[in-house]
């Protein structure tokens, strides 16, 4: 008998894969054979998934971006991803499928739910997304990153937590050096595809501590590829030492070296900073839909662990102000660390993992 096979459904940015990428980890160490079904463009951020997980690309769309043609052609190119995933779900069924949410999700979900396969959803966010929002009533559970989450009506929800790539997990508690007369790192990073306010405000914020800290301080940025030459000069011009890239593959590992990371509040961000352990100020995407980046900063920011700066405070002396108090006074950024450690779910992996073997013997 051939091992059971999940189909993870997820795509979009680094937040849907991140904690898919981690699911698919723990399954295969359980047994489990692994099929990602994304888009192209989910597929360009699976590149950290093992190589024993499948890829199946499917065509999907959404009605926020393009023109007036674009739109029209949306229920089209859906409706074929939905009718390829059913299709290769009748040739491999699945013994469950996941979805975490994004567009590129539609097809396989929609395709388990047409063919009555045991499914579930995973949210990464306080509010539920667009996508998940309107599956949320036709799965048995919604496995929740973020509690409490705001459910639709007759929706069942879960609390498993946000799960983090094994990467992080070798982290996970990692020794938190507090700041001390010796170099500092500062971590910055916007999620997947960086933010064009944290170019904006950081730098300037930065090369305006006092000397005596400015000088130890050795930052990691992460920016726009728009945006890498101006944030490289304004800390060049302030003999600040700045690795500034657009990307970086190895963010856990930055984590655990620094003293103090500033980010969005993504769910999959605040998991890592989090299971990691470490003094945070978060800056909610103001745009997120249902300002959900501040429901997700919430409970690390009321845990002691994080300080939460809105876009519209985010101002480069107030930013200063708040990186002076952290890595200025050691006993705050230690009890910090702590609190933020002590607010991390690392067994959020092999919770949603026995959610989901649940899910597929209650078939």
């Amino acid at each position: 008998m051939s091992a059971p096979l999940l189909v993870i459904a997820a795509g979009g940015t680094g937040g849907h894969m991140f904690p898919a990428q981690a699911l698919a980890e723990e399954m295969l160490s359980r047994g489990w054979r692994v099929k990602l079904s994304t888009d192209e463009r989910g597929a360009r951020y699976a590149g950290g998934f093992p190589q024993e997980v499948a890829r199946e690309v499917v065509a999907s769309a959404t009605f926020a971006r393009g023109g007036k043609l674009a739109r029209a052609v949306v229920p089209l190119k859906i409706l074929a991803g939905v009718a390829s995933a059913v299709l290769a779900m009748r040739r491999d069924r699945p013994a469950a499928v996941i979805g975490f949410g994004g567009y590129p999700s539609i097809p396989a979900i929609g395709a388990a739910w047409l063919l009555k396969l045991p499914r579930l959803l995973h949210e990464q966010n306080g509010v539920l997304g667009k996508v998940n929002e309107q599956f949320a009533r036709r799965v048995p559970v919604v496995a929740c990153g973020t509690w409490p989450t705001i459910l639709p009506a007759g929706a069942n929800g879960k609390p498993v937590g946000n799960p983090v790539r094994q990467v992080v997990q070798d982290r996970a508690g990692a020794p938190y050096i507090p700041p001390g007369d010796y170099p500092l790192s500062l971590t910055v990073f916007g999620g997947s595809q960086g933010a064009r306010i944290l170019s904006d405000v950081v730098p300037e914020a930065v090369c305006s501590l006092p000397e005596e800290l400015r000088s130890r301080l050795r930052v990691s940025q992460q920016a726009r590829p728009e945006d890498l030459d101006r944030v490289r000069y304004a800390y060049e011009s302030a003999g600040v030492q700045a690795d500034v890239r657009d990307f970086f593959t190895d963010i856990p590992a930055r984590l655990a070296e620094c003293q103090l990371a500033i980010a969005r509040a993504g769910a999959s961000s605040i998991a890592d900073i989090s299971v990691i352990g470490r003094p945070a100020i978060l800056v909610p995407y103001a745009a997120a839909a249902a300002d959900h980046q501040t429901a997700n900063a919430r409970a690390l920011v009321e845990a002691g662990g994080a300080i939460m700066i809105p876009e519209t405070k985010l101002q480069p002396a107030a930013l200063a102000a708040q990186i002076v108090t952290i890595l200025q006074q050691p006993d705050i950024a230690v009890k910090m660390a702590h609190s933020a450690l002590a607010a991390g779910r690392p067994d959020a992996t092999t919770r949603l993992a026995a959610l989901v073997e649940s899910v597929a013997e209650n078939k």
